[in-house]
């Protein structure tokens, strides 16, 4: 029943439409607009969808409806659509929670930790490129004079793109989306738009506001606001690192500990969470870095800035961007995630690498604290130090037998990831690219 306090809502905004919205599976958003009038029945049964004709809901033309039921507390006007709103919806069949939508699974393994008493929150730190396509189809950084081999925080290429910026986080602020920081990246059109820490189930919401409103803002403007992980091959590649700490209601940060021995302000639990993360490291890439493309971003090598940056070996340490898990005092960074990632899957599977760790209190070990990237590959191996898939073939091999990261989705879902990834994975092995007919055409 809609509320009067939700009629004013609307009446005060001009809303006539909410979007009953959710994601697929690769976490692109999807909608389907209601008229204010009817968002009693987004909060009943639901906005009915064709599941077959979304990916990674596992259903056939014959299935049943899918039906995105409303999380009411999630309502908010979208400030660059006036007369709409929007509010996140779970996915529901058959009247029960759907074991093939994302937030679902999320939703899943915060009870768990909720019954013990634990919350988990997530700060998400969002990159993008803004692009624009020339005439002959190629795409280049939006901004002409954003050419600099090392353009990390440069002040110019900020100043040019501040039209584009301001409107940005002027939108995300108006519904709350509490963006505190906002720079020009290592690569050339790079942004990132920082915004405040929440529960995990909040920031995967805003995550996926922040790429709702990036690409409607660019599009004003004749841009591409992108995600993809490497758009470039002699640039830096597009992250989305994960900060997390965990709560209980009482003791502000449980991953947080001045007496600690090493220096990193972590507690014992949150070493035991590091461990838990470092050991389900290959299989959580499938999921963190889920694209062919995520995988032209975590190798090794170097970018016309000087570094990748990118988080290719399994181990942490304090301040040292080479490594998968980085320490800032405290809380912990998962780098691995990159701006392909669903947020939903992505937070479920750390969620339950991470306690499986504390569960068995595995010990990280000593922290990393040198560029990885200078070490040879036979003192990488002498030290015990593994490199993440090097490819999605590899990753969605180790996800198939991490039953940890696996059961965090759920049997469906996870099944549905993996045929899905294959497929991808198959089609990608027998593409034949512009390099190959470039390199062999008339070579033989």
């Amino acid at each position: 029943m809609v509320t009067q306090a939700t009629k004013d809502f609307f009446g005060q905004s001009a809303i006539k439409y909410v979007l009953a919205q959710f994601v697929d599976i690769h976490g692109a958003a999807k909608a389907k607009a209601v008229p204010v009038e009817h968002y009693d029945m987004i909060l009943g049964d639901g906005a009915g969808f064709a599941g077959f004709a979304l990916w990674g809901f596992g259903m056939g033309p014959h299935g049943p409806d899918y039906m995105a039921v409303g999380d009411h507390s999630t309502l908010t006007p979208i400030p660059w659509k006036p007369g709409f709103a929007r509010v996140v919806c779970d996915g529901h069949v058959k009247g029960k929670p759907y074991a093939y939508c994302s937030r679902v699974a999320l939703k899943r393994q915060l009870e768990i930790i909720k019954q013990q008493g634990l919350t988990l929150y997530t700060g998400i730190e969002p990159e993008f490129m803004l692009l624009k396509r020339g005439a002959d189809g190629k795409i280049s950084p939006f901004d002409d004079s954003d050419t600099l081999d090392k353009p990390c925080y440069d002040y110019k290429g900020l100043a040019r793109g501040t039209a584009f910026l301001e409107k940005l986080t002027s939108h995300l602020r108006y519904v709350g989306v509490d963006v505190y920081q906002i720079d020009h990246e290592d690569a050339n059109g790079q942004f990132e738009v920082n915004f405040t820490y929440a529960d995990a189930l909040k920031s995967a919401d805003n995550f996926t506001f922040v790429k709702m409103a990036a690409s409607e803002v660019a599009r004003e403007i004749g841009a591409i606001a992108t995600f993809m992980p490497k758009p470039f091959s002699n640039r830096t590649g597009t992250g989305a690192h994960f900060h997390l700490s965990m709560g209980d209601g009482k003791v502000k940060n449980l991953f947080h500990d001045d007496s600690d021995k090493h220096g990193l302000g972590l507690s014992q639990m949150g070493y035991w969470f590091v461990g838990g993360l470092l050991a389900h490291a290959p299989a959580l890439t499938a999921i963190c870095a889920p694209t062919i493309n995520s995988y032209k971003r975590l190798v090794v090598g170097r970018s016309l800035s000087g570094a990748t940056w990118a988080p290719a070996f399994i181990a942490y340490g304090d301040n040292n961007r080479t490594a998968c898990v980085r320490i800032p005092y405290g809380r912990i960074e998962f780098r691995l995630p990159d701006g392909a990632v669903n947020p939903y899957p992505a937070t479920a599977v750390m969620l339950a690498a991470g306690m499986d760790g504390v569960a068995r209190k595995l010990d990280p070990g000593a922290p990393v604290n040198e560029n990885l990237y200078e070490l040879g590959t036979a003192e990488i191996a002498r030290r015990g130090i593994g490199v993440l898939p090097q490819n999605l073939g590899e990753a969605i091999d180790a996800f198939e037998k991490d039953d940890v990261v696996k059961g965090a989705l759920g049997a469906e879902l996870s099944a549905e990831f993996i045929s899905l990834k294959r497929m991808e994975w198959i089609e990608y092995c027998r593409h034949v690219s512009s390099w190959e007919t470039d390199r062999y055409l008339e070579m033989f």
